[in-house]
């Protein structure tokens, strides 16, 4: 169970091609944004689908893995652990940010076909 204290496992969709940088001493850091989404019926019996994005950090070769092969409305994934850090805006206003480390990515769907 110690495994478990902080670990995030989310299925869904990539909202854009991962950002990617290089790093002073050459360390690769991708971001990215998954949105998974959970359907369930209101107190009228309407289907809802509600959307949550989820902001993915990830650094050497799971980095490199997404470079390569992720993009805009791919299906992934993955598996990692909470962080959270602050900054100060430009305003001078301290801001909190919650991310998903990722240490496993698998890629999920169709397999695109070559044009021939």
């Amino acid at each position: 169970m110690y495994a478990l204290k902080n670990k995030v496992q989310l299925i869904g969709h990539l909202g854009n091609a991962p950002e990617v940088k290089t790093t002073e001493n050459g360390k690769k850091l991708a971001r990215f944004s998954v949105a998974t989404n959970e359907n369930y019926r209101n107190v009228t019996g309407e289907k809802v689908t509600e959307t949550t994005w989820h902001n993915l950090v990830a650094w050497g070769k799971v980095a490199d893995i997404a470079e390569k092969y992720l993009t805009k409305g791919k299906e992934i994934a993955i598996e990692g652990k909470l962080i959270s850090r602050s900054y100060t805006d430009k305003d001078g206003v301290k801001k909190y940010i919650t991310e998903v480390l990722v240490n496993e990515l698998l890629m999920l769907g169709s397999v695109d076909k070559p044009t021939i």
